[in-house]
């Protein structure tokens, strides 16, 4: 071949070369321009499209890695510190053995039914709570923000139990333990007992005075506890760090978090049936007293642990759940949290009665030895005689039958003079009578049993860990009902919200870390979230059951679940949950009016609690507290009765697709491709432009259709939708 040809190939060689270069960018450009294309649809129109049809929506959206990790987070959420020291003291308070039967009796009237609701309207909508109920009803949406409301006002005191868990923590590396034995006083003439230590016990005096440093009422702030201050830190950066990606980060922190709680509480029973007098504390435990079963009160209290102990209302189960598979099956997955949970709440109580049992068994011996050593005082003085004492009876190591039977003879010898002569019963029943809950369980009675066990320093460790775990996993089912729904209305970025939301809540935190602190704990728990979780979740169960169609809801469960769930949840959601919610609402309404509003005030020099009513700004705090958490409501419902937001601008009411789909549009489309998006007739389409066009199915034109450039368009994405004209879009 001739020379010249050759350069002549070449030339021709690299045209080609250049000509599929420009080829190949072009096309990336098309695709990059075709996948930032989105198509935008008002949920007003189309109300009535399934909204989890098909397998391709919401792509984006995170997942679960494995059903494990979905049920232990539902767990940890559900299983919090109020198994470990709510739910003894109302066993105990309320009829022993007899108080599980009204609590399982409402745990199926109300507890399962509404946890399955639930879990099947986020699994379905895949939404937070604020989407969920903006779909279902958009008058109704502020459901969902009240939801997010109580979610943050109990986020801000509930964090704090876990900075004074983290606080006893560190304190427990110890040998012995700082709350072992009351600190000494030094003066210029002698050493002496802490007075105020004295007079109440050395756990009691740690808790207020040194973890505390507590001031003597409300209005006294009394300033900072650095040392909470910075515990409170702690756990928001421990929270922050585990919520910052969502279910990713927190989920694999939940194998943790909600399994090693336990792993303590079956250590601590095995330990506990180990110790003298554990025995006795379960058997006053599960003593049933039939009696008090016949209270209304005994069923209002068990019918509201059922109502907080799954979280209902908070937002948190719904989160979750939105992050399923729409197959997947949540009836089952509502029963078996719902069981876990109360066998959470049983296995804590023998726990918890165990090691009472002990403590009262060494309170009991000591009081036997006290009260000997005044027997023996009035038979020296000549008060007794010598006669009434049996014979067999020695003082040097007497039991505590033996001192019953003395006492019972004293008291009957003497019954004219009896109470001068200063001597108690020493009943155990009488130390285990003594109903104790909340902190005054955990950092108190509870650390007092631990300073005598063998190796009490590890026991202090795994026990205050255990709340730290428990607190943290219900901490993050409270965050998520935050995050969740705000991420998916607004389309902000979870890091920079979850972030935000720590450094806010650690701020407005600050108030319960001052010496005043724990009143506002006390305040905020009592007020900030009782009433308006159970306006929230009626307003729930009418909305699902009145609003959206209870028929319709049962099919959307029998499609969902590939089977139809039983009659009994369809008369438990429309009939009897709703009387039910309702009479517990009007129960704490009265409740709440009844009992004068208040807080126990600790008093240094009396060294014990006085009660002390709130003041008038304190009062107002409360009411706020109650008026912020349900105000969402009636607000948004008058902005949709009125019209006052337009919709069709990508209102809260909207909802995502993907791949030709509803879905929110984030991005502003330029160029040609907009005409093709908002529906513009194909003469007011500018003529194609190789590389920036996205090319559309045609009637008539074959099945696959295809770009100039050879590749797949639009088409593929549209295979599923019948053809129709642009303006349909």
């Amino acid at each position: 071949m001739p020379k010249n040809s050759k350069v002549v190939k070449r030339e021709l060689d690299d045209e080609v070369i250049e000509s599929v270069k420009d080829l190949l960018s072009n096309e990336d450009s098309s695709d990059d321009a075709f996948k930032k294309s989105e198509l935008m649809v008002d949920d007003q129109e189309e109300k009535d499209v399934d909204v989890e049809e098909g397998s391709d929506v919401e792509d984006e959206r995170p997942a679960w890695n494995s059903k494990l990790q979905y049920i232990l987070a539902q767990v940890g959420f559900s299983v919090g510190l109020g198994n470990v020291w709510r739910f003894p003291y109302l066993c105990q308070k309320n009829g022993g053995g007899a108080y599980l039967v009204p609590y399982l009796i409402l745990l199926l009237i109300i507890g399962i039914p509404l946890f399955f609701l639930e879990l099947a309207v986020g699994q379905r909508i895949r939404r937070g709570s604020i989407g969920v109920w903006n779909y279902i009803s958009p008058k109704l949406g502020g459901i969902g923000f009240a939801s997010c409301v109580v979610c943050f006002f109990v986020a801000l005191y509930y964090n704090v139990i876990i900075g004074w868990s983290l606080f006893y923590f560190s304190q427990s590396f110890q040998h012995p333990l700082p709350w072992d034995q009351c600190p000494l006083v030094k003066n210029a003439s002698h050493t002496f007992v802490e007075p105020e230590c004295e007079k109440s016990s050395a756990t009691t005096y740690y808790w207020y005075r040194e973890a505390l440093n507590i001031s003597s009422s409300l209005s006294e702030s009394g300033g900072l506890n650095w040392k909470m201050t910075i515990c409170l830190l702690a756990a928001w950066v421990m929270v922050c760090l585990a919520m910052i990606k969502g279910i990713q980060s927190s989920g694999k922190i939940m194998y943790f978090s909600s399994l090693f709680p336990y792993v303590v509480l079956l250590c601590f029973l095995i330990r506990g049936l180990l110790l003298n007098g554990s025995v006795d504390g379960i058997r006053h435990m599960f003593t049933p007293k039939l009696e008090i079963m016949l209270e209304p009160k005994v069923w209002r209290e068990a019918a509201t642990q059922v109502f907080f102990a799954l979280g209902l209302g908070f937002g948190g189960v719904i989160a979750f759940s939105s992050y399923n598979k729409r197959d997947n099956n949540c009836h089952f997955d509502a029963v078996l949290v719902s069981f876990i949970n109360f066998f959470t709440s049983v296995l804590a109580t023998l726990v918890v009665f165990a090691v009472l049992g002990f403590k009262a068994n060494i309170i009991n011996e000591k009081c036997v030895i006290q009260n000997s050593e005044k027997i023996l005082k009035l038979l020296k003085i000549g008060n007794l005689s010598q006669d009434m004492i049996p014979h067999h009876i020695n003082f040097s190591s007497i039991t505590a039958e033996d001192y019953n039977l003395v006492y019972d003879i004293i008291q009957k010898v003497k019954e004219e003079e009896f109470d001068s002569l200063g001597l108690k019963s020493c009943q155990i029943e009488d130390e285990l009578n003594k109903a104790v809950q909340g902190t005054g369980l955990a950092f108190i009675a509870f650390t007092e049993a631990m300073t005598h066990f063998p190796a009490s320093p590890f026991w202090s460790v795994m026990f205050f860990l255990m709340l730290v775990n428990l607190g943290l996993g219900s901490m993050f089912g409270t965050i998520e009902g935050i995050i969740t729904p705000i991420v998916d209305t607004f389309k902000v970025r979870k890091e920079i919200l979850t972030v935000i939301c720590c450094l806010v809540a650690f701020f407005i935190g600050l108030i319960f870390v001052q010496r005043s602190g724990n009143y506002f704990v006390t305040m905020f728990d009592d007020y900030s979230a009782t009433l308006p979780l159970l306006i929230v979740v009626i307003l729930e169960n009418i909305a699902v059951t009145r609003i959206y169609g209870i028929d319709k809801f049962m099919e959307d469960l029998k499609d969902m679940l590939g089977f139809s769930p039983s009659q009994y949840y369809y008369y438990m959601w429309k009939y009897v949950s709703p009387i039910v919610l309702l009479c517990l609402l009007v129960a704490s309404i009265v409740q709440m009016g009844l009992s004068p509003p208040g807080y126990n005030a600790w008093i240094e020099d009396m060294a014990t609690e006085e009660f002390h009513s709130y003041p008038t700004w304190g009062m107002i705090v409360c009411i706020s507290l109650m008026v912020l958490a349900i105000l969402p409501v009636p607000i948004v419902f008058m902005v949709r009765r009125c019209n006052l937001i337009d919709d069709s601008s990508g209102s809260l009411a909207s909802v995502s697709y993907k791949r030709g789909r509803i879905i929110k549009e984030p991005v502003n489309l330029e160029g040609d491709n907009t005409s093709l998006i908002h529906g513009k007739s194909p003469s007011e389409v500018p003529s194609p432009n190789f590389g920036k066009n996205i090319y559309r199915k045609q009637t008539g034109s074959p099945t696959l259709d295809t770009a100039p450039n050879g590749r797949y368009g639009i088409g593929y994405l549209m295979a599923d939708m019948p053809d129709m004209p642009e303006s349909d879009l």
